[in-house]
């Protein structure tokens, strides 16, 4: 593996209600709360270590539903683990495989795209990596989060400076957006641009609330610019848990 630190990577969000839906679901709607269920039982498993099982629970999700994209990224994201863990370049080999069938069903799939993303920075194709994240923005020139992605791998090989310029853009893109807001506070604070840092930080936590690494970073810029009368200078920020990254080959936290 690379020296970069790779971007986090996490299971696809599901309906928690979905088990019991589907008693309730009549028509052809039925076939996709039935494979949010398979997919939700498989977080489950996989929550728990059990990987196999996990693994069995995504595949009958696509044989009920097999255009749905999450259960892909799910196979994806699994055997990911699976290989990096064992060490196995079989696995490895059908998460990338998942992680394209993901994304060629959904374009705008964020996990997906980072996923591989991670996957092809592991295997040092940092060049395929970024190829990965330029032409996803290219694709969806109305989307921020392409950008943001794309923003993150530059910091992660040192450019700093090159990653602003893409969280701008994404801004420019979705001006609301609290993922690229609050990643451009952290990169900012970083570069020792505590007041714009702050304002960052500030509009990010006006538009999403639930971000208490956003709140304690808040917290620690107006503390120190409080006890030096001035500008905040505090400690470096920490990765939030949105931007954990990983030093070696290993699995981020699931969600």
């Amino acid at each position: 593996m690379v020296g970069s630190r790779a971007f986090s990577r996490k299971l696809a969000p599901f309906v928690a209600a979905a088990a019991t839906a589907v008693a309730l679901c009549v028509g052809g709607g039925c076939a996709g709360i039935a494979a949010q269920g398979r997919n939700a039982h498989g977080v489950q498993l996989y929550d728990q270590g059990r990987y196999e099982e996990a693994v069995r629970e995504f595949e009958h999700a696509l044989s009920i539903d097999p255009e749905n994209a999450d259960a892909y990224y799910n196979l994806a994201a699994a055997y990911h683990h699976l290989g990096v863990t064992s060490n196995n370049p079989a696995q490895l080999a059908q998460a990338e495989q998942y992680y394209n069938m993901c994304r060629h069903r959904n374009g705008s799939h964020r996990e997906c795209h980072r996923g591989l993303a991670v996957l092809l920075v592991e295997q040092e194709r940092s060049e395929e990596a970024f190829r990965l994240l330029e032409n996803w923005v290219a694709t969806n020139p109305t989307l921020a989060e392409p950008r943001i992605e794309l923003a993150r791998l530059y910091e992660e090989f040192g450019e700093p400076h090159k990653a602003k310029e893409h969280l701008v853009d994404a801004l420019y893109v979705d001006s609301e957006n609290p993922r690229a807001l609050a990643a451009l506070g952290q990169l900012r604070e970083k570069l020792g641009e505590h007041e714009l840092a702050l304002k960052n930080y500030q509009e990010s936590l006006w538009y999403d609330r639930f971000q208490p690494d956003v709140e304690s970073r808040i917290a620690a810029l107006q503390s120190s610019r409080s006890q030096t009368g001035g500008s905040p200078s505090p400690s470096p920020a920490p990765a939030t848990a949105s931007e954990t990254r990983i030093a070696t080959r290993g699995t981020p936290p699931l969600r």
